[in-house]
């Protein structure tokens, strides 16, 4: 909906540093097409929220290096809001929800743009972090997409691994029940 007082871009590693990836270039690029076209909509400018830290391999943060991105596309620095501690999703929801509070103490409306393959788990954080918002998913290569789905499916099991855990130890248990039942029945 065009109604968003935020938009916030979930940051991703920078090329050399300093420089942003085509991956997160995408993420930056559809949090931008949804702020103009609610601009041309509704006529209610939102703030771009660029969120990520900087890595030890990284020269600046990714917030920074995505805001240098955003001017470059003509985007106003008044327009630019930047969270610059993150190092996880989590720490993406819960630091940019903080600076969203500040800014407006009376409420907001906000959506996040990343990756299309990232959106469910990011959601997932977003609830977590007590942040309603909804996601924004950028196109993603077709050759990334096989290992970005095997990344994405290997950390969701990882969050709930203890119920993962039991639910397999279960299927294996009640398969080894009844393969030695059928065994000592014949």
């Amino acid at each position: 909906r065009y109604d968003q007082d935020y938009v916030m871009v979930l940051g991703a590693g920078l090329l050399n540093g300093e420089k942003v990836t085509p991956l997160l270039a995408r993420r930056i690029y559809t949090g931008i097409q949804f702020y103009q076209a609610q601009q041309k909509a509704k006529g209610k400018r939102a703030k771009l929220l660029m969120s990520g830290g900087q890595g030890p391999d990284e020269k600046i943060s990714e917030a920074q290096a995505m805001k240098n991105y955003a001017l470059s596309q003509g985007i106003p620095e008044s327009d630019i809001l930047l969270e610059g501690q993150s190092t996880t999703t989590l720490e993406n929801m819960r630091f940019s929800k903080r600076i969203m509070e500040e800014h407006s103490p009376n409420g907001y409306k906000a959506i996040f743009s990343s990756n299309n393959y990232h959106i469910f788990r990011a959601g997932i954080f977003a609830n977590q972090a007590g942040l309603a918002a909804d996601g924004i998913g950028a196109k993603t290569a077709f050759y990334y997409l096989p290992n970005a789905f095997l990344r994405e499916f290997v950390a969701i099991v990882m969050m709930n691994k203890r119920r993962h855990l039991l639910v397999v130890g279960g299927i294996v248990g009640l398969t080894t029940a009844v393969t030695l039942i059928r065994l000592l029945v014949n």
